[in-house]
């Protein structure tokens, strides 16, 4: 009876192993996971799921147009793979109007760009998606990000937007050999040369000139959209030629890293929708709350 008993232990402990073993070994690319295992995995997720922004653009004359792209879908999925969560397919539909002049350049309309984005998110919200990050790869966005989290404060929802985006600032971090790093420089250039050394054509980096050609003279506290043209007509800030393998290696290691430290923030998050919630009644009845 015993060794029987222990028979039915051993087939249930291997049956439970293949079973983690599934659970381990599932995509976290939506497009390559099937209907049943997309239920696993977001359950897996805890409903967390990643999209990952870039932009489809001129990178100086060496790197691919889709850099952006590229390099925030190797951090998310090299994150994933520390702390599971479900990422969503490629998505390159954000602010680039600075670099229409440039040949490969994508660049939607405004109102385009909030409307899907806004649907995309609802989207995702319906196939389970209750925590949303969306991991912001492209400089351009820096502005329009934050505001589309903002504007989900206008309707309710039964999901929350969180957003991210890394800076390379952290101990240790391997010296830069240039002083102006915006754009294709030393650190995008470095980043690549890890993500996808195979597109990056280093040989190149200095057939275009890189250098801040600082041809507007407005006080700091005044914004002007041409900004960026009249410093860097080129759509280019910095020099790739100097970029190094040991900080792409570096950088990408410390993003990685910070990304899974997000990841698991927010599955530990229990606050932001119940406040999100809370707001949305008050919202309904502005003249309760005493003033």
């Amino acid at each position: 009876m015993k060794i029987k008993y222990l028979a039915l232990c051993l087939l249930a402990l291997t049956f439970l192993k293949g079973f983690a073993q599934t659970q381990n070994n599932l995509s976290p690319k939506w497009e390559e996971l099937t209907g049943p295992d997309f239920i696993t995995a977001i359950h897996n997720a805890q409903g967390v799921c990643l999209l990952p922004f870039g932009i489809i653009e001129k990178h100086g004359p060496h790197l691919p147009l889709g850099t952006d792209l590229i390099n925030v879908r190797y951090v998310t999925e090299h994150a994933a793979a520390q702390e599971y969560a479900v990422i969503f397919p490629p998505y390159y539909f954000g602010q680039i109007a600075e670099a229409k002049h440039e040949p490969g350049t994508l660049s939607y309309s405004m109102h385009m760009q909030l409307e899907l984005l806004q649907e995309t998110t609802n989207e995702m919200a319906r196939n389970g998606c209750k925590k949303i990050l969306i991991v912001n790869g492209h400089g351009g966005n820096e502005d329009l990000l934050p505001y589309f989290a903002q504007s989900q404060l206008q309707a309710p929802h039964d999901y929350v937007v969180y957003i991210y985006r890394w800076h390379a600032r952290y101990p240790g971090r391997p010296a830069e050999h240039s002083t102006v790093d915006m754009h294709a420089g030393e650190s995008e250039t470095a980043h690549t040369m890890v993500s996808r050394p195979d597109l990056v054509h280093q040989d190149r980096a200095s057939q275009e000139s890189g250098a801040d050609q600082a041809r507007l003279h407005l006080p700091d506290d005044v914004y002007t959209g041409i900004w960026w043209y009249a410093r860097f007509p080129n759509h280019y800030s910095g020099d790739g030629s100097v970029a190094t393998q040991e900080l792409g290696q570096a950088d990408m290691k410390a993003y990685v890293s910070d990304l899974a430290g997000a990841i698991r923030s927010i599955k530990a998050d229990q606050t932001s929708l119940t406040l999100q919630n809370e707001f949305f009644e008050k919202s309904q009845h502005p003249l309760d709350p005493k003033q």
